[in-house]
């Protein structure tokens, strides 16, 4: 049997070329008129139906089952409380500003998520990498306003206010500052822009810039940050007065200062601090081995920083031993005030990775917790509620913050049902502020910085997965790394950057190197697999099936042509050019072997090969978009391997990609080949292959009868 009747022995009739619907495109003025009329009419059941999306306790709310739910709220929203309150007024050293504002902002952003948020579990508030962030921000701000950054504040009684002792102010609205009226100025403002934009994002619907914030980049960008804050808190922990590096290199620059430095550790610090991580750290080893039979959280924390105060304020460690400790915090409410819209332009781009850090975390952090326990959330609307829960309590003294994931895995693991979680939670902060906060006066730094340092463990132990990393996905594996050394060595903010930008060229290198295939069939079947995956492949005799797999666009068509060429193993313009030497060189044979004829001579011309296929099939399955540069070139291949007899055939291509190859006239006038180029199904063009072939073999074997 010969190759033509094995190609030819299962028949399969092509199907006809599916009728696509009728799309009549309206005009622009009349869909704009007709948004506008839906939007901009009102009725009482939409403005109860915008109420109840803007609010969503409104909905839920009623339906509150109190005996299933209140136990587990209430349960989980005091532990988290507990846990809050230590880590608020420790995160305010990475913040830059008093102890106080701390409390401000976890409260205010639990009481504003509790309305507005659509998760039930994420726990919203007081975020360490948020936190550094602003405080970098703020340390710069008070450098270039000429404050001494090795102050020591804790002496004042009220951080809002001016003393007499104030060796610097600056003028602020009008109004005379110090340097902590100063830094939660800075604070605000940031916070404000933040929260600003992310609810601009909210109204243009640009939630889809978090699509480009994968998860490794967020990982490296958050173990980076880990090991940038572990740097800033470790100066406490030896009770350095070392001002924070500004601009690139915080990291290594810090290090070096430390150890330039370490002479004047002071051994008071240094013995706490040894202490509360020891205590620390067995706290979290006990809570992760006996989780399961622990019913609750062990309170570590708030454990140490009530014995550490108790020692500190008995043991006179500040007077006695020159002990950095927080200092005075006011119990009550600062009253409120417009954030200093004359420090916004200073800061304005300082706020753009604070409001998409904050708001990638708390949309991926619901979006995980609504996954495991069956329910939904709206990205839309949770980023307008973390960005209210940004710039209103920028009115009231706050910074900036994101959902923390510690946090909300304790809310889970404690039996939390719903948000009622953050009201107690955010309860448990009032308490301190009305009666507690005075109490925190004598508490070390040393300890709050032992509480921030504890805390990073669990991004740190990311490194321990970086094998696992590179064995699942090299790739991944290389984005989490640069990202994270460029966030460690760099900044925080350049180390996002480039993390963002490098996941983007790894997706456009594997676009523009995508793996390539040539196709076999499967036995007796219609379907065709790659020859170098599978065994027991039949490649179809006299036809290449080639499988590209990336969309095919500007960037990548040269890699595209290129790895044709090197499959099927022809260059049609080469190809092309050795033809056309062999006919000119044949042409000069003839004459020369009229000449050798008549001297009785043999010559023998050049003699040119045959190709060994007839069609190449190009199977555009994994083709999910075509764009202009990358129709022309299939149009152009369809036409040079047809003036070498070769024919290019189309299968498995797309809505989209039918649609760009017809505006493009590949298939001619009025789609006129369409039928010849185009099937549904690689077996339907190998089919069709076969029988052309066959035809045109029986053609000539006709012709040379006459």
């Amino acid at each position: 049997m010969d190759e033509v009747s094995k190609v030819t022995e299962t028949p399969l009739a092509p199907p006809p070329l599916l009728a696509r619907r009728a799309r009549q495109p309206q005009p622009a003025i009349s869909v704009v008129k007709s948004k506008l009329r839906k939007n901009l009419t009102c009725s009482a059941s939409k403005v109860q139906k915008t109420l109840t999306s803007f609010f969503p306790v409104v909905r839920w709310l009623p339906k509150y089952k109190l005996k299933e739910y209140v136990w587990g709220d209430v349960m989980s929203g005091m532990i988290v409380g507990i846990i809050l309150v230590p880590q608020a007024i420790a995160y305010c050293l990475l913040a830059g500003v008093e102890p106080i504002y701390g409390l401000y902002t976890s409260f205010y952003a639990n009481i504003i998520y509790f309305l507005m948020g659509t998760s039930k579990h994420v726990s919203v508030g007081i975020f360490s990498l948020m936190s550094l962030m602003v405080g970098q921000v703020v340390d710069r701000e008070l450098f270039l306003s000429g404050f001494d950054l090795n102050d020591d504040p804790t002496s004042k009684a009220d951080s809002f206010n001016l003393t007499d002792d104030d060796p610097h102010t600056v003028d602020l609205m009008g109004i005379p500052c110090s340097k902590e009226c100063y830094a939660i100025s800075i604070a605000a403002a940031v916070t404000f822009l933040a929260g600003v934009y992310q609810i601009m994002m909210a109204v243009f619907q640009l939630g889809f810039v978090s699509v480009y914030l994968s998860a490794p980049m967020l990982d490296g960008f958050a173990t980076g940050a880990s090991f940038t804050i572990l740097t800033v808190q470790a100066k406490y922990l030896l009770g350095l007065k070392i001002p924070r590096h500004h601009g690139y290199g915080t990291v290594p620059v810090t290090w070096f200062n430390i150890f330039a430095n370490i002479h004047k550790t002071n051994v008071c610090d240094l013995i706490t601090s040894a202490i509360c991580i020891s205590i620390l750290v067995a706290g979290k080893e006990i809570q992760d081995r006996y989780k399961n039979r622990l019913k609750i959280p062990l309170p570590t924390e708030l454990v140490v920083v009530a014995g550490a105060t108790l020692a500190s304020h008995f043991g006179k460690l500040n007077s006695r031993y020159s002990s950095s400790v927080s200092g005075h915090i006011p119990t009550g409410f600062i009253p409120p005030s417009v954030p200093a819209f004359s420090l916004m332009p200073r800061v304005a781009l300082d706020a753009i990775p604070l409001a998409v850090i904050s708001f990638a975390f708390t949309v991926s952090l619901s979006e995980m917790f609504a996954k495991k326990h069956g329910y939904t959330v709206r990205p839309n609307q949770e980023m307008v509620a973390i960005g209210l829960c940004n710039v209103i309590p920028s009115f009231f003294h706050s910074f900036t913050t994101s959902a923390a994931l510690a946090k909300t895995m304790v809310k889970d693991s404690t039996g939390c049902q719903t948000q009622v979680s953050s009201l107690i939670s955010a309860l448990v902060v009032l308490l301190v502020l009305l009666f507690f906060a005075p109490f925190f006066h004598a508490l070390q730094k040393c300890v709050l910085a032992c509480i921030i340092i504890v805390s990073l463990r669990g991004a740190l132990r990311k490194f321990k997965e970086v094998p696992a990393k590179w064995r699942a996905s090299k790739n991944d594996a290389i984005v989490w790394l640069i990202t994270m050394f460029a966030t460690a060595l760099i900044s925080v903010e350049l180390g996002l950057l480039v993390g963002i930008i490098f996941s983007m060229v790894c997706i456009i290198f594997k676009t523009q190197n995508p793996k390539f295939s040539l196709l076999g069939r499967v036995s007796d079947t219609d379907l065709y697999e790659d020859l170098e995956e599978y065994t027991g492949l039949t490649p179809p005799p006299q036809v290449h099936i080639f499988r590209f797999q990336a969309p095919l666009y500007y960037a990548n068509k040269e890699s595209f042509l290129k790895s044709l060429y090197k499959a099927v193993g022809v260059e049609p313009f080469l190809e092309l050019t050795k033809r056309r030497k062999a006919e000119k060189a044949k042409g000069k044979s003839s004459k020369q072997a009229k000449a050798n004829k008549k001297n009785g001579d043999v010559f023998i011309g050049p003699i040119h090969k045959e190709l060994d296929f007839h069609t190449i099939v190009l199977d555009c399955s994994a083709i999910p978009f075509i764009d202009s540069s990358g129709t022309a070139t299939l149009k152009v291949l369809v036409k040079e391997y047809k003036d070498i007899g070769v024919s290019v055939l189309l299968a498995c291509c797309n809505a989209s990609v039918i649609d760009a190859l017809r505006k493009a006239q590949v298939f001619g006038k009025n789609d006129r080949e369409m039928s010849s180029l185009l099937f549904y199904t690689v077996h339907a063009a190998v089919f069709h292959a076969g029988q052309e072939h066959a035809e045109a073999a029986e053609g000539k074997s006709e012709d040379s009868l006459f």
